[in-house]
């Protein structure tokens, strides 16, 4: 018959730790973007829940270091924390990215069709290592990174573009949502 310390030191305790994993990790993952993306007052509000609730799991753990279930608790807790944390993130979808876009067609048709949808767009030819092409800079919000990637694929799918993270944005044009229907309205705004 499996007795109420079982169930305590081998599914409530493993359960308590590998949810205090998850939920510090995923805290952390999401402190640190705040870092990244220059948020001072939210960033140590966070550290200080991440801490805490670490420290609780690690004491328990501590307390019963001859228990290997409690370290496969832990661990299984870090990853699937990781992997909440950074889904989370993606969610937010805070700040501005920087789209570089490399085309070797025109890419005038690309360009303005971005700056229809509202976007600020600057554009220039160039040499490539194939030949003439039109490079295209493009500062988004990262929620509207799908919607101009969208574009892209449309109107030019064998272009290249990379992706790079913009702390800050000081000007700039970007499409104004409406929040309610999640459609681009006009007449574009200055950036932040």
């Amino acid at each position: 018959m499996i007795t109420e310390g079982f169930w305590y030191s081998w599914v409530l305790i493993p359960a308590l730790i590998f949810f205090a994993r998850v939920a510090d990790v995923t805290i952390g993952t999401i402190r640190i973007v705040f870092i990244s993306k220059g948020l001072k007052i939210i960033a140590p509000i966070l550290g200080f829940f991440e801490i805490f609730i670490w420290l609780l799991a690690m004491t328990k753990i501590f307390q019963n270091l001859d228990n290997w279930f409690y370290f496969i608790a832990y661990s299984a807790g870090f990853a699937t924390g990781n992997f909440i944390g950074l889904f989370i993130e993606e969610k937010l979808a805070l700040g501005y990215v920087n789209l570089q876009i490399i085309t070797q067609k025109p890419g005038i048709t690309l360009a303005k069709k971005l700056a229809d949808q509202g976007f600020g767009v600057t554009w220039h030819e160039a040499n490539g290592s194939r030949g003439e092409v039109t490079v295209i800079y493009c500062v988004i919000k990262r929620s509207d990174f799908k919607h101009a990637t969208s574009l892209i694929k449309e109107y030019n799918p064998k272009a290249f573009y990379t992706i790079e993270d913009v702390r800050f944005a000081n000007q700039g044009v970007f499409p104004v949502r409406s929040t309610d229907r999640g459609i681009h309205q006009f007449p574009w705004r200055k950036g932040k």
